[in-house]
């Protein structure tokens, strides 16, 4: 019987000189609130809100200008970093990790330019775990469970990289006919906020599956928040109603 290869290791990409301009251009589209990462930078603001207050309230800190001190906070699938820096800024000791290269070369760039220290790590939470890294108080699921190739799996390889009392927070689009409408239709073909093909209604995830998957590690899963675009005030709000984008907390018990 032949054996599964097992995962490459994370690497911590360096930029030599020559790149450096590159990818400082890279980091200027990606933090371009006018650019293709326009709807990332629409959420940002309800997300980063929640997030806060979700962790305030767990650990039972204290608001502030750095709330968020002393926890060690991993942003799977972080992108450019749009949350790994308000999360640094925040006080986290922040870890950030993408499959894509190119992402990690981008935020390692624009955090130096703006003079805050986050770990960036190119690779997965599969090789996370083969590598027996270290759990976190927080971690970050967000915008990133609806590219992966098995979401089961990934949610709970995500759950093993939790410490006891920690808390994980989910961040995806429901698969409804109204988030077909809204998500897909609506967002890359009308609004052309995203390129076509960006969501295949297919990969999209229901709260009930997040729930299985967390719920089968021993996490705790609250119900959905409900994350709204408010046509009228151009922006996205926290609300009740989750058909569409939502975000889900998820508690390990301690």
């Amino acid at each position: 019987m032949a054996h599964a290869e097992a995962p490459e290791k994370l690497t911590s990409p360096s930029i030599d000189p020559d790149e450096v301009e590159k990818f400082s251009r890279m980091a200027a589209e990606w933090w371009d609130p006018e650019s293709k990462f326009k709807p990332l930078h629409k959420f940002n603001p309800a997300r980063i809100g929640y997030i806060r207050d979700a962790l305030i309230s767990h650990f039972n800190l204290e608001a502030g200008v750095e709330p968020l001190k002393g926890l060690k906070l991993l942003d799977i699938g972080c992108g450019g970093g749009l949350i790994a820096e308000p999360m640094a800024r925040l006080g986290a000791s922040v870890t950030a990790v993408d499959a894509a290269e190119p992402n990690i070369k981008t935020a390692k760039v624009h955090a130096e330019e703006q003079g805050l220290k986050i770990d960036y790590r190119h690779g997965t939470a599969e090789q996370l775990l083969a590598e027996g890294a270290e759990q976190f108080d927080v971690v970050l699921n967000l915008e990133v469970v609806e590219h992966v190739a098995d979401p089961d799996t990934f949610l709970r390889d995500c759950a093993k990289l939790l410490k006891p009392g920690g808390l994980m927070i989910v961040a995806t689009i429901n698969r409804t006919s109204k988030a077909f409408v809204f998500a897909i239709f609506g967002a890359e073909w009308v609004m052309r906020w995203l390129p076509r093909g960006t969501h295949r209604f297919d990969k999209l995830i229901k709260p009930e599956e997040v729930r299985r998957a967390l719920t089968g590690e021993g996490l705790e899963v609250r119900s959905p928040a409900g994350v709204t675009y408010n046509p009228l005030k151009d922006e996205f709000e926290i609300t009740g109603d989750a058909s569409v984008n939502y975000m889900m907390v998820a508690a390990k018990a301690g």
